[in-house]
């Protein structure tokens, strides 16, 4: 039985973990956090923190280990590609797609290299001054550089908030900077783009445009929904994939997987937030829905063989989900403990509801310092049909199955996901 370490351990890794599971491997977790979800699904765990590399090395070599694999985590990446280094195994990352693609700092230097448009900003660091920008007026995002599910994000609207907020945010990135930006308000759309990299090729597998609630004052904006193929898919093929493309030449990535987002205000992209591994967002359940192959099942293979994907992966691939929509579902809590979720059977059954991920069950709390991330989320339900007509009727049957309630019976669902214009998403089926 092969034996693959997985740095990582939450909710979404844990999936990456039943699918090796499924596949008769030994997985080994590693997370320096006990009882995550990933642990809970593993056959060996372990408490070490994910940068400790000689650590996780020394483990892999008195394990026999066959195979090294990030799971759902930006920051993990960079300690993923030294260990792969140290015992010579395959990794899909090499140093200059990690620089490019796992710093917000390093993504801007390559954009501005490429002539890709980002979000105009500026870098602070522990031992700056804070200064506000000079060309930018408020409000402001602030961010860490290198954390990712929006901890430590935060919008300012004043020079207060803003010193306060740059401080907290030094105190999440382990490079000790942040980057303040331009902050692109509700007058914009938000799209994301989804590449596979085989042989050196890269690959757009999927456009999707996002939802976002913006009830949360100026924490972070978080996603309530998703929907492929984005309406942008044939204005970004024309704009922006070919300087893309001419930029993963440059950085001459192996094999692997790549999410970026993006505003749109008057049909300009402005880039931000790329992911080098897989999402929390997980186009890639869609994608082995529809076009038949899975991603974590390639990553899986890759680390134990460096081949990534089988030789009919250009035939399968299709950004344009072969005419069909998907549609996911992420259902955002409010601060609580979780007294009841009821229909969750009943929504698992939907015809066209294809995969769900729980993030927590009855009894749990969310705090009130996961709110404005990605850890206020319960479910992302995923979801598939022939038209996006067929995609908002599911929605409406999920919102009208689903309820969620603290113990005094309130419904701790803070928005749900609007219907999507149907106009906007007529594609020629040619």
């Amino acid at each position: 039985m092969k034996k693959l370490i997985i740095l990582g351990g939450n909710p979404e890794t844990a999936v990456l973990v039943d699918i090796a599971e499924s596949m008769g491997i030994h997985t080994i977790v590693i997370d320096p956090v006990p009882d995550t979800p990933a642990k809970k699904r593993a056959s060996e765990t372990y408490e070490i923190d994910g940068f400790d590399v000689d650590g996780i090395v020394a483990v892999a070599r008195e394990r026999n280990v066959d195979g090294i694999l990030v799971g759902v985590a930006d920051i993990l990446v960079i300690p993923y590609q030294k260990i792969c280094e140290k015992l010579n195994m395959p990794c899909y990352a090499n140093e200059k797609a990690i620089d490019a693609f796992c710093s917000k700092d390093g993504f801007k230097r390559y954009c501005e290299k490429y002539d890709i448009q980002d979000i105009p900003g500026i870098y602070l660091t522990k031992d700056s001054e804070i200064e506000k920008p000079k060309d930018i007026s408020y409000p402001l995002m602030v961010k860490p550089v290198d954390s990712g599910g929006g901890v430590g994000m935060k919008i300012c609207r004043d020079d207060e908030d803003y010193i306060a907020t740059v401080h907290n945010a030094l105190k999440h990135s382990k490079k000790g900077v942040v980057l303040v930006e331009k902050y692109m308000d509700t007058n914009c759309d938000d799209m994301a783009v989804y590449y596979t990299f085989r042989n050196g090729t890269p690959y757009l597998s999927a456009t999707y445009d996002r939802q976002l609630t913006r009830l949360q004052g100026d924490s972070s904006p978080i996603a309530t929904g998703t929907v492929y193929p984005s309406m942008y898919t044939e204005l970004f093929l024309k704009e922006v994939h070919p300087k893309l493309c001419a930029m993963f030449e440059g950085l001459n990535v192996p094999a692997g997987v790549l999410n970026i987002q993006f505003f749109i205000e008057n049909n300009n992209f402005y880039i931000y937030d790329p992911g080098f591994r897989l999402q929390g967002e997980a186009p890639h359940i869609h994608l082995a829905h529809i076009n038949e192959f899975d991603h974590r099942k390639m990553l899986i293979n890759y680390a134990f063989t460096g081949v990534f994907g089988e030789d009919d992966f250009p035939e399968k691939n299709d950004y344009m989900f072969r005419g069909k929509a998907a549609c996911s579902v992420w259902v955002l809590l409010k601060a609580g403990k979780i007294d009841s979720i009821e229909g969750l059977d009943e929504m698992k059954a939907h015809k066209n509801v294809h995969f769900v991920v729980e993030r927590f069950h009855e009894g749990d709390t969310v705090k009130e310092d996961f709110i404005g991330t990605e850890r206020q989320v319960l479910f992302r339900i995923y979801t598939a049909g022939n038209s996006i007509f067929e995609i908002n009727q599911t929605i409406e049957d999920i919102q009208n199955l689903l309820k969620i309630t603290d113990p005094k019976g309130n419904d701790m669902v803070l928005e749900w996901v609007k219907p999507w214009n149907t106009e906007d998403y007529i594609f020629d089926k040619k």
